[in-house]
């Protein structure tokens, strides 16, 4: 072969993805390392991490797929899941999911790939769709205020919980919860109730529930409405009663029977919790899916979750923005309660707009089917000598005796290629949603009549088969009567209607999302490809273990890929956010403790750089939060740590820290950090939230860590949805495994990462349909890919910080000058002299069409820019000119040239009606306002409002859908 002739192997170029993940080639790695002062990556490298920490061998990982390759691979372990026709319900449901909306919304960029919409004036689709959720869920529950989305069912429970009992008047400790309520609701408000104190007690019977309300003695009281097995009650009375012991009235409920039923709010609940999943959204072996959490205007202010307002921007438009941030846990730090960050917009987006596209009339129509085929079923099975129901009413489930036959019909049933659901060992519960045909009724009907039956007619039945819900339950309030779920019926019409949103927002389909701490990054299709499959789609959360072997061997291999790449001994991937996975490993800890017999160890030492979600979880956890110091550059400061784990020694549970830290370093005494707690009891939790910085490169489990979370939406590709969803796996050293969070019930998978400790998630791996994309991510990048993606990711924040270096000054930097994988650019001083902020310049990036950097975090009045890997240099640099741009404006208003105020960084961003208007009141050209670079006349990103008024919007709280006549001004003028 000529010497200059590519090998076959050369050719069939394995690595192929890995350059098509990495934005810069190797040219561009080159001219940017040579900026920096460096030969190559690994001179780099070495240069910024401490050598006390570094790997010394690369992953134990295999070379990277092909995208075919990885593909076929994953199809294969897909193929070993087994779909039956699901009957189980317990607050999971088939559903179809439109396909204008499976393709336009979970399978489009645009939406999937947005941010949190912290940045108001860019994110004003989403939140639009977000509004239309709240305007849903409070219709439909006929509550006054709810909240843009919550992880699940079962932790949505657990924080109407912990509200009921901040908010209650009455003294108790107990929170009452009917025992006929799912059973992972019940798990999980056990998890959260005993680290905090409160007794979780249970009415198993009408007659333990009426003694109960009769004593008084809770601070709070949840019914699940319909019940778990299916029965229907008008909970009026007994919120009268709950109301009279000074408590407050949780219910449990089920959307889409909501359009069908009697309202919670009309029986005087004060909370309302439950899942959007039947509008949508498919099982996905249990998640993601958009919980919800309605309540009365009263409790607002201590409501958990996001919360969409409407607010106005300068030219006096409606606006929507994120209200009541004050609420949230990255302000409230250990004073929070609740630890909520993620939540699942995505999802959320996809219920509200499965809602938009039905209308009223649709969704009843869709549950009228439902609720009449329960009766239908019903009906014949009585026909076929099965008369013992558990209950005479019901919307869409059954509960029926069948005593010692019981395991036989489960069995027969999942031979006639069905799962139905066996409750108090002689009962077994069949489920019908939105999917189930007149082949399913029949199929159910032979189940339980046995081949030879004749089976009976639906039409029959259909004629004579009474209504199951009692009249006076019957809904009578109207619902979704605003325009917009009355107006986009045609596919056309919702198509655009989608259309119009994304074009109002910046996602990373449009631009880099320079976001610190968040690791905005590629989510290649090719990860995504697979979580629409059904056979990973259409998997109920309870499905027997011998259907779910592709599930185990997924979830198995992902498990076993992140061990590798942390150092830890097991991972957890139930934990269904970030702040979840911080939750399980602190509970974790706890735990550990305890087995030792020392339950008192209870202090726990954050820096005071800490993400704000440590102190809330560690609350959580019934810990006490002891802030440790910074020093002058940012870094942890060590002598104070010793100084308070001496302190606390005898009480000493836990540091939690992350690493790199929050200021954008590799601080160089971790090590020491790890010894000194260690030396007094505690344990070490590192705050996996910059992993992107270490993969390949260092293992937090080699240098003496014992727990960290992770965030499969940040460093492996999981896409962030404009909020959620996310994964926040838990990953831990052999010592607290046994203590990571356990299954539900004994016939489901099992994998190594399944523990015995308490629940954190309503599914026992959490969010798992999209553990696919996570999967694809390492098997395609390959053990050198991903260290090759980590040393970019440190080679583009440092390229930003120094080409920046003349015009902003980098707040903190580590060995050698250099930083991590994230700068802080520091704006206080241009503050002092100019009047200009740090908010002044994230508006007028918009006008470049940048979505901002981290806006006051970890610093007040600085950005915090992560580039990640996956950006080109000339992104880089495009971003890079916008800064350049930037401080040229605000050097002209130091030199005089533009006015203090009347400048276009405090009245960035412009929108295209302010520019194109009759009149200019502004002392700087319109040219400088909208094309402050000649790059954006070739393409330009117009936002849809203004800069948004958030104290208007606090001060003016409104959480629902704008009425149409707030636009009429705009469309008559």
């Amino acid at each position: 072969m000529p010497q200059n002739t590519p090998s076959l192997r050369d050719l069939e170029h394995a690595s192929a993805f890995v350059d098509r993940h990495i934005g810069p080639n190797d040219a561009e790695i080159a001219q940017m390392l040579r900026v920096l002062g460096h030969d190559s990556l690994d001179a780099l490298t070495d240069a910024i991490v401490p050598g006390s920490i570094k790997s010394g061998n690369p992953l134990a990982l295999p070379e990277s797929l092909t995208e075919v390759q990885a593909l076929e691979k994953i199809r294969a372990i897909a193929g070993r899941n087994k779909v039956l026709r699901s009957f189980i319900g317990q607050g999971y449901y088939g559903t179809h999911t439109p396909n204008v909306i499976l393709r336009n919304i979970l399978e489009n960029p645009a939406w999937y790939t947005a941010y949190t919409p912290y940045q108001a004036e860019i994110s004003q689709g989403r939140m639009e769709a977000l509004i239309n959720f709240q305007q849903m869920v409070a219709d439909l529950t006929g509550m006054e205020i709810a909240n843009a989305s919550l992880l699940d069912e079962a932790t949505a429970a657990a924080e109407a919980m912990t509200l009921a009992k901040r908010s209650a008047k009455s003294k108790s400790n107990t929170f009452l919860a009917s025992g006929d309520t799912h059973p992972q609701t019940l798990e999980l408000l056990r998890t959260r109730a005993e680290p905090l104190g409160i007794d979780v007690a249970l009415a198993n019977s009408e007659e333990e529930w009426n003694a109960a309300l009769a004593k008084g003695d809770f601070f709070g009281v949840l019914a699940q409405y319909p019940a778990s097995s299916g029965w229907l009650a008008d909970w009026e009375k007994d919120a009268e009663a709950i109301h009279a012991h000074n408590a407050l009235f949780v219910v449990a409920t089920d959307l889409l029977a909501l359009t069908l039923l009697k309202s919670p709010g009309e029986m005087g609940a004060d909370i309302v919790i439950g899942n959007s999943q039947r509008f949508g959204v498919p099982f996905g072996f249990g998640g993601p899916h958009a919980a919800f959490m309605a309540c009365r205007d009263a409790y607002k202010r201590s409501m958990p979750g996001r919360l969409i307002g409407v607010s106005i921007d300068t030219e006096g438009n409606p606006a929507y923005r994120l209200t009541l941030q004050t609420r949230e846990q990255h302000i409230r730090r250990e004073k929070a309660t609740s630890n909520i960050c993620t939540a699942q917009v995505l999802l959320a987006v996809m219920a509200s707009m499965y809602a938009v596209y039905h209308g009223p009339e649709g969704l009843k129509r869709i549950a009228g089917r439902v609720a009449r085929l329960t009766a239908i079923l019903k009906a014949g099975l009585q026909q076929l000598g099965y008369d013992q129901f558990h209950h005479a009413s019901a919307f869409d489930t059954l509960s029926l005796k069948t005593g010692e036959k019981t395991d036989a019909l489960m069995a027969r049933a999942v031979s006639l290629g069905a799962n139905l659901r066996k409750a108090w060992d002689e009962y077994i519960c069949i489920s019908l949603d939105e999917t189930t045909t007149r082949a399913d009724v029949e199929l159910l009907w032979r189940i339980f009549g046995g081949d030879d039956a004749t089976l009976p007619s639906i039409d029959a039945l259909d004629a004579s088969a009474p209504s199951l819900i009692p009249a006076e339950l019957e809904r009578t309030s109207a619902f979704l009567t605003h325009p917009v779920f009355n107006t986009h019926h045609s596919e056309h019409e919702l198509l655009r209607y989608l259309r119009t949103l994304a074009d109002k927002d910046l996602a990373m389909d449009r631009t880099m999302i320079p976001l610190g701490s968040c690791t905005m990054k590629l989510n290649a299709t090719a990860e995504m490809i697979p979580v629409t499959w059904p056979e990973f789609s259409n998997i109920h959360p309870f499905a027997p273990a011998g259907q779910t072997q592709g599930y185990k061997e997924l979830i198995g291999g992902l498990e076993a890929m992140l061990v590798e790449a942390t150092g830890y001994d097991a991972v957890s991937l139930q934990p269904n956010s970030g702040a979840q996975g911080e939750y399980a490993g602190l509970l974790a800890i706890r735990a550990w403790h305890a087995s030792r017999g020392e339950s008192h160890r209870n202090i726990c030492l954050i820096p005071e750089s800490a993400h704000g979600t440590n102190p809330a979880s560690a609350q959580m956890c019934g810990m006490k939060v002891v802030v440790t110091k910074c020093d002058a550059n940012g870094n942890v400061d060590v002598a104070d740590i010793r100084v308070q784990a001496e302190k606390h020694s005898a009480n000493l549970a836990a540091i939690m820290m992350t690493y790199p830290s929050t200021h954008g370093v590799f601080e160089e005494d971790v090590v020491e950090i790890c010894e000194i707690v260690h030396q007094h009891g505690g344990q070490v939790y590192t705050d996996g939230a910059n992993m992107n910085a270490l993969v390949g490169v260092a293992k937090p489990g080699k240098w003496g860590s014992d727990v960290s979370h992770l965030n499969l939406h940040k460093t492996f590709c999981i896409p962030h949805g404009g909020g959620g969803p996310g994964v926040g796996p838990c990953a831990v050293k052999s010592h607290l495994a046994p203590f990571l969070p356990g299954a539900l019930g004994k016939d489901g998978v099992r994998t190594e990462g399944t523990g015995n400790g308490a629940m954190v998630s309503a599914a026992t791996f959490g969010s798992a349909s999209i553990l696919p994309i996570s999967w694809m991510y390492i098997a395609l990048m390959g053990a050198a890919g991903l260290r090759k993606a980590t040393q970019v990711a440190l080679l583009n924040a440092n390229y930003i910080a120094r080409r920046l270096a003349p015009h902003y000054k980098t707040l903190y930097t580590g060995r050698n000058g250099l930083v991590a994988h994230e700068c802080i650019l520091d704006v206080r001083p241009l503050e002092k002299a100019t009047g200009i902020g740090a908010e002044d310049v994230a508006k007028r990036l918009i006008d470049f069409g940048f979505h901002a950097p981290t806006l006051s975090f970890p610093v007040a009045g600085t950005l915090m820019v992560e580039p990640t890997e996956s950006e080109s240099q000339h992104e880089l640099d495009r971003f890079i000119d916008a800064m350049i741009q930037i401080r040229s404006e605000i050097q002209a208003i130091e030199d005089g040239k533009l006015d203090r105020e009347d400048n276009p960084l405090k009245h960035a961003p412009h929108t295209a009606a302010q520019v194109s208007a009759s009149e200019w009141a502004h002392g700087y050209p319109r040219e400088l306002a909208a094309f402050p670079l000649p790059s954006l006349k070739l393409g330009k990103y117009w936002p849809p409002v203004a800069r948004v008024d958030n104290v208007y919007g606090d001060k003016n709280i409104m959480c629902a859908c704008i009425p149409v006549d707030a636009y009429k001004d705009d469309v008559e003028g």
